[in-house]
């Protein structure tokens, strides 16, 4: 799966031969949630530079065979210093499944106009997610991070998602009597999906202290905790006035 978005955006340097870059793009979000009842959706590119810039605007499927049935409008704009741009999203209408989320990633790369001999410039790509949302899903997917089920099985620590939608988590930790077991930096688990995490030598007959953040459709950090011992599943648990903003 895709690694979580890191402080809001990830930046795809590329090195291009031109004169040294005084634009800067800018999105006016970290994630994009296209509801189906919509009929499309849009978000704002902001260039914080003073030199004219092209943004290039684009989808991009998780694998070469998965079906792309969005139109992004416009692909490539024109942008002054310190001017705005609204992207729009337009869905098909059909190719994608009706029973669970669908995720893909939402470029905005950024083209710089002018250029000089022998200097040199930095074009920025921004990444962010767009959720492609059915229309009828059960549940809240404001508590779909609360719905994973953990349990330790066979030296591992397995969860589960039930739900029909995308859990997006940072900063996994998951410890037993204060020896770390296991450590990522992000993790996005699918609807449905089951996944095996490899703990570290765990003791039998003692609980594994589990603390994650999960990042919800606003790109707000809500820290979770749990206390997963054996089999039996479990759920974590929000950690109470401890919500912050991903940035």
């Amino acid at each position: 799966m895709f690694p979580e978005f890191i402080r809001g955006s990830a930046l795809w340097l590329g090195l291009l031969l031109a004169a040294p870059a005084q634009a800067g793009i800018v999105l006016n979000t970290t994630r994009v949630i296209y509801q189906a009842t919509d009929k499309e959706v849009s978000f704002v590119v902001n260039n914080s530079g003073t030199a004219d810039i092209l943004a290039q605007s684009w989808l991009e499927a998780q694998s070469d065979t998965e079906n792309l049935p969005f139109v992004v409008t416009p692909p490539l704009a024109r942008m002054a210093g310190s001017a705005r741009q609204m992207i729009r999203v337009i869905y098909a209408g059909e190719g994608l499944p009706n029973d669970r989320e669908s995720v893909f990633w939402l470029n905005v790369q950024e083209i710089p106009q002018s250029a000089k001999d022998n200097q040199l410039q930095i074009a920025i790509r921004q990444r962010i997610k767009l959720f492609y949302r059915p229309a009828g899903l059960n549940g809240d997917p404001l508590d779909a991070a609360k719905s994973l089920e953990w349990r330790v099985h066979d030296g591992q620590l397995e969860v589960s998602n039930p739900t029909p939608y995308h859990v997006s988590m940072i900063q996994i930790d998951a410890r037993q009597q204060g020896k770390t077991l296991f450590k990522a930096d992000s993790r996005m688990l699918a609807p449905k999906q089951t996944v095996q995490l490899p703990l570290t030598k765990p003791a039998s007959g003692h609980a594994v202290e589990l603390r994650f953040i999960s990042i919800n459709d606003f790109g707000a950090q809500e820290p979770y905790t749990a206390k997963v011992a054996g089999d039996q599943a479990t759920r974590a648990i929000k950690v109470a006035n401890a919500i912050t903003r991903a940035e």
